[in-house]
């Protein structure tokens, strides 16, 4: 799709309806806190690629692959927009009530988040629906080739 902000809700709506899939019971109380938190990351990843990898654009390709298993759902985005170093990323001062600045700090809150910088930039988003030890890192974010 193109990467555009007005394109945002489209990925989001397959975002959601993905988060279905995870389990048998979608509407409990646990699934729709999963689903918020899934649609959060993924709305603030598209909308870093579209304001900061590709500022100074009209427009940018972004692929958006969703694989779901029973109890979990990965987001793969990619992008040919400029790279950043996820681990330079500070912590905002949430004291200081920020009106930006929080994107990636609300990513590594909810899901699970690695990034390849290149061609394609990879920023990958997982999450289970009964939090394991693949989420344990999940606020531990790190750029792909670390441990």
């Amino acid at each position: 799709m193109l990467g555009l902000l007005e394109h945002r809700d489209v990925a989001l709506r397959a975002v959601s309806a993905a988060c279905k899939l995870v389990t048998r019971r979608p509407q409990r109380p646990e699934w729709n806190e999963f689903r918020m938190h899934v649609v959060s990351a993924v709305g603030e990843a598209f909308n870093n690629i579209v304001l900061h990898g590709y500022a100074g654009k009209n427009e940018g390709v972004i692929e958006m692959e969703i694989r779901t298993d029973p109890d979990r759902i990965t987001i793969e985005l990619r992008d040919y927009g400029e790279s950043f170093d996820l681990d330079a990323v500070a912590t905002p001062n949430l004291d200081l009530l920020p009106e930006s600045g929080l994107g990636i700090f609300i990513m590594r809150a909810f899901m699970s988040i690695r990034y390849r910088p290149g061609r394609p930039n990879v920023l990958t988003l997982s999450k289970s629906l009964v939090p394991d030890s693949r989420d344990a890192g999940a606020r531990g974010n790190s750029s792909e080739g670390e441990s």
